[in-house]
């Protein structure tokens, strides 16, 4: 099995190379120090398991795994996650990582986790594979204290962008998130409609349209704040009002 090596810490991925090697299973193709690279290393090395530490600077473990689900790759690597924060085990799971491994990893762990990625590996093998869409997201997750926290995306009303982040508005306020504008309304179309270059709001929210000063905003169910609505959206976000039964004023 052809293994990935993904850590910040080169110490972490010293560990990890010498017990996969004293254990005799795999073999370590290559190793990344950062979320970035990962997915360029994969297209050229198409490892079968990726160790993938989920606390890294910049793009981290999470968004990486998310990012590896819309590669066309067969077999699809197996991802095992490792972390020394077993809050995190919510949101790689929601990934369906095969396992999820705690610092400092043990080796009798690590065999045990290296074994069901093979097993899984051999049912995907055994499986002819087929053309399905990416899997979108239920939760999106977060930093908040150092901890990773998720939001459940039913309880989003909308996505703002805001210089180099995007702000996210839920039920319980308002979060910042580096993620993009064009990638989310790509993976939550239907629920999100673009209502302008700066704005996604949820579907479930919209509850009306009016105009001010030459302007249309759009009214939200449970937010009293409106948002702006572009006349390059203005067209899409009538239409779905109409499909809606929803009146608004011109």
């Amino acid at each position: 099995m052809k293994i990935l090596i993904v850590d910040d810490e080169p110490l972490a991925r010293d560990r990890l190379r010498a017990l996969i090697n004293e254990l005799g299973i795999g073999e370590v193709v290559a190793e990344a120090g950062n979320g970035r690279d990962v997915l360029n290393i994969t297209r050229v090395f198409e490892p079968e398991i990726i160790l993938l530490d989920v606390r890294m600077p910049g793009i981290d473990g999470i968004q990486v795994a998310q990012q590896l689900a819309t590669l066309e790759l067969y077999p699809t690597p197996v991802v095992i996650f490792t972390t020394a924060y077993g809050e995190h085990a919510l949101a790689a799971f929601e990934y369906q990582a095969v396992d999820y491994l705690l610092k400092p990893i043990n080796k009798d762990r690590l065999e045990q986790a290296l074994q069901r990625a093979y097993l899984f590996l051999q049912s995907q093998l055994t499986t002819p594979p087929v053309q399905t869409k990416p899997r979108v997201r239920t939760h999106i997750s977060y930093y908040s204290r150092g901890e990773l926290r998720v939001v459940p995306v039913k309880q989003i009303y909308y996505f703002l962008a805001q210089q180099k982040y995007v702000v996210l508005r839920w039920t319980k306020g308002e979060i910042l998130i580096s993620e993009s504008l064009k990638n989310l309304e790509q993976e939550f179309t239907g629920q999100f409609i673009r209502v302008h270059r700066r704005a996604l709001v949820a579907v479930s929210q919209m509850a009306g349209l009016m105009r001010t000063n030459e302007r249309s905003y759009l009214i939200l169910k449970d937010v009293p704040k409106s948002l702006e609505v572009s006349r390059r959206h203005l067209q899409i976000v009538k239409q779905n009002l109409k499909d809606m039964r929803i009146s608004y004023v011109d």
